[in-house]
């Protein structure tokens, strides 16, 4: 068993619903901290020092012999531990195993790095507990306020200050870390492909271009509670219709901007069975190529409901949670990456729609993506996967690729 399978299969039990078989892995849940543990561990066995910073991200350092002072420079990599709702095993976890398997192949080989390695697992990148994505990088990186991001609530109402608290850390001391700059010299994140394009050429890995600009827009239709039964229908103030033509909008209006438009997360009030709904909370995810496209295509959906509001008396908010804006990714390690594994003939380039802590941390300090076959494209799904053998082929694509950085 290679490295990289005896890690992969030492987290496979952790969070995971015995029902669905997806995982709940969310930020400041016990799963999320028994995944840090798992880190600390993992970092230990191989002589790494653990640092957690001030927002909550954690670092493995492997310093070069006889370094002296801070580290500078340094190649990091890793991706994130947390999960959608019944997500899949591979988006985030990947990343982190690839980088501590990277790191078993370097010192396999004998290699001696001249400047410091840093395995990372940001913190909370799926935002699916305080609905706000890249909370780990983005309070890093000053893209998200400490004000902001301590007054989060999860579905409980918990804020993300008294999940902090629970958990034994320190909330008062988040935001910007200006010192990520100093020792950061490149991250490399590797992550499983969320769509199939590799699996239609045939290759394992691809080298990413850029990230869609996307975001989260979080729309209140508000109408009258009553009785399902006794309301007559010309009577009602509904909001659930709204929203439905809404959803419907959303669809036609992504298609004709060739993008992509989703309402995947509500929540109904009261939430009777037989009551009309007083209020529908909905919240959009909208991803195009490029802002300008984006920007039209929210303005749409959000024209098209507030026409379907008015239709029936319906009151709209409309709230933009998170816009984040086009991220291409910088052509010097890009290419950097692609000579260290032109062994590998071809290796594609490609662009993706979905989020990552890279696409957060390029505005700071210089990025790249690696991405590992799905032969499904199913992504956010328990049946998210990606091939025992791609995914090798992955953590040694890391490792040539840490090779390269860390000896020349």
């Amino acid at each position: 068993m290679t490295s990289f399978d005896s890690l992969w299969n030492s987290i496979l039990d952790v969070g995971q619903h015995h029902s669905t078989r997806g995982y709940r892995r969310f930020a400041w849940s016990d799963a999320d901290l028994t995944l840090r543990e798992w880190f600390r561990g993992e970092a230990h066995k191989r002589r790494m020092d653990v640092e957690e910073d001030r927002n909550g991200n954690l670092w493995a350092w492997w310093m070069p012999d006889g370094w002296v002072g801070e580290p500078t420079g340094t190649f990091v990599t890793g991706s994130h531990l947390d999960s959608v709702p019944d997500g899949g095993a591979f988006d985030g976890p990947l990343g982190v195993v690839s980088a501590f398997a990277a790191v078993d192949i370097l010192r396999e080989k004998g290699v001696v790095p001249s400047i410091p390695i840093a395995v990372t697992a940001f913190s909370d990148e799926e935002g699916a507990r305080f609905g706000v994505a890249c909370i780990g990088s983005q309070l890093t990186t000053g893209a998200l306020t400490a004000e902001r991001a301590l007054g989060l609530r999860d579905a409980d109402g918990i804020t993300l200050a008294e999940a902090m608290t629970k958990a034994g850390r320190a909330p008062e001391h988040i935001g910007t870390d200006d010192s990520l700059v100093s020792r950061v010299g490149v991250y490399v994140e590797l992550h499983v492909e969320q769509g199939r394009a590799l699996d239609l050429v045939d290759k394992p890995i691809a080298v990413a271009s850029s990230i869609w600009p996307h975001g989260r827009w979080e729309f209140t239709f508000t109408g009258e509670a009553n009785h399902a039964g006794a309301t007559r229908l010309v009577d009602r103030r509904d909001p659930m219709l709204a929203f439905a033509s809404s959803v419907h909008s959303a669809r036609t209006a992504a298609a004709s901007h060739e993008a992509v438009a989703t309402f995947g997360k509500l929540r109904v009030l009261p939430n009777g069975a037989n009551a009309i709904p007083s209020e529908i909370k909905a919240w959009l995810d909208a991803r195009a190529a490029d802002e300008e496209t984006l920007t039209k295509l929210v303005t749409q959906i959000e024209s098209e409901a507030r026409k379907h509001s008015d239709i029936d008396e319906i009151g709209l908010a409309v709230f933009a949670e998170s816009i984040t804006p086009i991220v291409e990714f910088p052509s010097e390690p890009r290419e950097k990456l692609r000579r260290a594994l032109s062994h590998l003939g071809d290796v594609p380039v490609l662009p993706t729609a979905a989020g990552h802590d890279a696409g957060i941390l390029s505005a700071k300090v210089p990025t790249a993506m690696l991405f590992v076959r799905n032969p499904t494209g199913i992504s956010h799904s328990p049946d998210e996967f990606a091939e025992p053998g791609d995914c090798n082929i992955g953590a040694h694509a890391l490792a040539d690729v840490m090779a390269d950085w860390v000896t020349n």
